[in-house]
């Protein structure tokens, strides 16, 4: 990783923070793409000459554009994307006690940010990666997304989240194969609990409960490891097409 250039969006925060930082460890530039409210201006600053800044919504295709611009302007290529920003709600169907319906525009919102967002990010990255030399594999670069684990088994209240995280897993593989004649990577992370700014809002009890419903290590996971594993899989030639998931052997209920 030293020497490459990466575009890390959500950076200013939980595990988009945790991946600047790793990247940064590792010897790479990184361009911290996050909403103006972030604390990312901040993160890029402490990192100095190494990290740059730039207000980023990712539904935008101005903003990421830009931020895809920056990369080359900055630091002169991009080898590595990690879509990281995403926003979650909690709410049922039909709340049948309040006779309320689960409101539309939230459901949008979620499937917005979560799902066209990375998508957006996606394929105005790819644009500037498809420039870079080809390695000794022919590889260009390579994309990592963030998926969750309730793509898989969602809770109640999490059709939403849910339904936007499952898409971005059913993207991974068709997007690896549109990508795989530039010789660009996609892999997704499905990560289960993690000790994330969300879940630190919520009373101690309740995350002491949470982590006892996960088999081994039973605990909350530390967004290092998500950055750990993201590490993994740029080093890693042969991962592309797959999602991981990084949960602690943790199948969630209802």
């Amino acid at each position: 990783m030293l020497g490459s250039v990466a575009l890390v969006t959500g950076g200013g925060s939980g595990l988009g923070l945790a991946t600047v930082e790793r990247f940064i460890q590792q010897g790479a530039k990184v361009v911290i793409a996050d909403l103006t409210s972030s604390k990312g201006a901040v993160v890029a600053q402490k990192f100095g000459d190494s990290a740059v800044f730039t207000p980023t919504d990712v539904q935008s295709e101005q903003d990421v554009q830009t931020a895809v611009n920056l990369a080359k302007e900055k630091f002169g290529r991009l080898d590595t994307t990690v879509n990281c920003a995403g926003t979650a709600i909690a709410f049922k169907t039909y709340n049948f006690n309040k006779k309320l319906a689960h409101n539309l525009e939230d459901f949008t919102r979620v499937q917005m940010i979560n799902t066209v967002g990375t998508f957006n990010v996606i394929r105005l990255a790819v644009s500037l990666m498809g420039d870079n030399e080809p390695n000794k594999d022919g590889q260009r670069g390579v994309i990592v997304n963030t998926a969750s684990v309730a793509a898989f088994e969602g809770q109640i209240g999490q059709a939403a989240y849910a339904a936007s995280k499952a898409a971005v897993v059913g993207m991974t593989l068709p997007i690896a194969r549109d990508l795989s004649t530039q010789g660009i990577r996609v892999v997704t992370i499905a990560p289960g609990l993690f000790d994330t700014p969300m879940l630190a809002q919520l009373p101690e009890k309740v995350r002491k409960f949470l982590a006892a419903n996960i088999p081994f290590p039973q605990r909350l996971g530390d967004p290092a490891e998500f950055a750990h594993l993201v590490q993994s899989i740029v080093e890693n030639p042969l991962l592309n097409g797959e999602v991981i998931r990084l949960d602690g052997a943790l199948r969630m209920q209802m």
